[in-house]
């Protein structure tokens, strides 16, 4: 087997490489660039989970980033257990054709006892007092002690938040080369997320990404001249492409109009409870799983999705096949925003009875995905002053709210999910080949470009 590292540089589509990226263009150059039909829903789990395995959600299981767990009555949002995902992966089959094969999965989601020999994940402490310590989960799990001994704790309030920014991806980029160095695994997977807060912040087409663009190639470029130095071929790879979007549509604000929402008061503060709603959405970007526990209403509310702006289609049993997301987890039905729009997972009609997760970085208590978490609110006064504030309480082991997100889904620029009616917005596969012209694959056959890669060299 040829030894492989495949970086995902999350949003990276042909539109961007440009003046900006010469060394992801010079990489082009000498490559075959693939544009990638994305996985639907076009969202992160859901992607690497199809690239991963080769079969799309309706086997795999992972319908999104999250969604509603029927038996629990609670929604389930970011999990980590590879265990969720339904269908052997590349690493299984590369290790059945060759038991000296081995695999690192570098914060890659679902990394949790996953079945390779070497994986590192953001992954916080709880402890009994409320308090939240950012950490990681490695496997082996003396590793964790050892790679942070080396390269430093993991820069945890960049990889996700109102400060998420290049130093997230350049640590996981040297826990990359660390993990070569010492154990020189036969395939090494990347997770670069840099690209993903400015293109939501700001939209693709702002001159403020230039910089993200520029740090990205830069790190990648670097990668790449590490491993082509040890004679390891490299792959780039992405998931989905962000494009611009101007309206946030709050589905269950919608809802609660109907009468359809049941909410609880909590200490004076609103909490929408999904086991007593007749309806309700799990929002996840341009996507949202509509779960009914009152199965009378279905047409009603389908017909509502429908006529609400902003929204251009709605999925039921029917044709869910269609796009490969029949599976038990999915919604009884699944609204699709159209090409400017997305979904949030408001449900309160006064941000003074927003639940308190409501403006923090909380991704697991939310009811689906809000990139608003990228923002500090402008209405506070010496923002960064109190980000850092309160990171210093945090650190010294005080209980603190990080109440510093706004209500505002305005500010968002850029989203995906959808799958994009133009080939410049979908994702890409950048790998060695005879044929050099550009050509379009789907994105199950992403396992199979990789096993060849592999296998074949």
């Amino acid at each position: 087997m040829k030894r492989t590292a495949v970086l995902n540089i999350v949003g990276l589509t042909k539109s961007l490489i440009g003046p900006q990226m010469p060394n992801i263009g010079r990489f082009v150059e000498r490559s075959s660039l693939k544009h990638i039909r994305p996985t639907f829903p076009a969202v992160t789990c859901t992607a690497q989970s199809t690239y991963l395995t080769g079969v799309n959600p309706s086997q795999h299981g992972i319908v999104g980033n999250g969604w509603y767990d029927r038996e629990y009555a609670e929604h389930r949002f970011w999990k980590q257990s590879n265990h969720l995902v339904q269908s052997p992966k590349l690493w299984d089959v590369l290790k059945q054709k060759d038991s000296s094969f081995t695999c690192a999965k570098l914060f890659w989601w679902y990394n949790m006892y996953a079945d390779v020999d070497y994986s590192i994940t953001p992954r916080p402490m709880y402890p009994a007092d409320g308090r939240k310590v950012f950490d990681i989960y490695t496997q082996p799990m003396a590793l964790r002690e050892t790679i942070k001994q080396d390269l430093g704790d993991f820069p945890f309030p960049n990889f996700w938040g109102p400060i998420a920014g290049i130093q997230s991806s350049k640590w996981i980029a040297q826990s990359a080369q660390w993990i070569e160095q010492k154990y020189q695994p036969t395939l090494n997977l990347v997770y670069l997320p840099h690209l993903d807060y400015n293109l939501q912040r700001y939209g693709p087409c702002d001159t403020r990404v230039h910089s993200d663009l520029h740090a990205i190639d830069t790190l990648v470029g670097q990668l790449i001249e590490f491993f082509e130095a040890r004679d390891i071929q490299v792959i780039l790879l992405s998931e989905y492409g962000i494009t611009e979007v101007d309206q946030a549509i709050h589905l269950n604000r919608l809802f609660r109009e109907q009468g359809w929402i049941t909410i609880k008061d909590e200490l004076g503060l609103e909490q929408l409870d999904c086991g007593a709603s007749a309806a309700f959405a799990i929002a996840d970007h341009q996507i949202a799983h509509i779960y009914l526990n009152d199965p009378t209403i279905k047409e009603t509310v389908r017909e509502t999705l429908l006529a609400t702006e902003g929204v251009s289609e709605v999925l039921d049993a029917e044709s869910m096949p269609d796009y490969s997301i029949d599976h038990a987890r999915a919604g009884d039905l699944i609204a699709i925003a159209d090409e400017r729009s997305w979904f949030t997972y408001y449900y309160w009609q006064d941000d003074a009875y927003a639940p308190d997760f409501a403006r923090c970085v909380d991704i697991h208590r939310k009811l689906g995905y809000d990139p608003v978490e990228l923002f500090i609110d402008p209405n506070l006064k010496f923002p960064k002053l109190k980000v850092v504030q309160k990171l210093l309480r945090k650190k010294l082991g005080f209980r603190t709210l990080m109440d510093l997100i706004p209500l505002d889904a305005s500010l968002v620029r850029g989203s995906h999910g959808r799958i994009p009616s133009d080939k410049k917005d979908w994702p890409v596969l950048i790998i060695d080949s005879s044929h050099k012209a550009d050509t379009s694959i789907d994105s199950t056959d992403v396992f199979q470009h990789l096993l060849e890669q592999i296998r074949c060299n």
